[in-house]
């Protein structure tokens, strides 16, 4: 923010000054006039190409963030995913070592 009215700034210092030399200038009333109106012009020119440069700006860092966030919900996702698939196989191990002490109690018993 700090750059863009630095830059803003620098542009009304110019203007201001093309203004005090044109009316300062040794011209015709008229040569002025259309001296100030081509200088208008080309201000205008200008602030239209700087706010469509700002916009596509604006633009360009809107898409960022939406795949920044997109990329962010698919990592997220795929994390608990990782995470559920391990919850399942720690209940599928801990399963299988009941059964097998279950079995080996069973052959304990059967043996006394």
């Amino acid at each position: 923010m700090d750059d863009s009215k630095s830059l803003s700034y620098f542009f009304l210092g110019l203007g201001i000054g093309v203004a005090a030399g044109i009316i300062f200038a040794p011209q015709s009333g008229s040569e002025t006039r259309g001296t100030i109106r081509r200088k208008a012009a080309e201000g205008g020119d200008a602030l239209r190409r700087t706010t469509d440069e700002l916009r596509d700006n604006a633009g360009n860092l809107v898409d960022k963030g939406r795949d920044l966030i997109s990329r962010q919900r698919q990592q997220f996702s795929s994390a608990v995913d990782a995470g559920k698939q391990a919850y399942r196989e720690t209940l599928e191990q801990g399963r299988s070592v009941d059964e097998a002490a279950g079995q080996a109690l069973d052959q304990t018993a059967q043996g006394i």
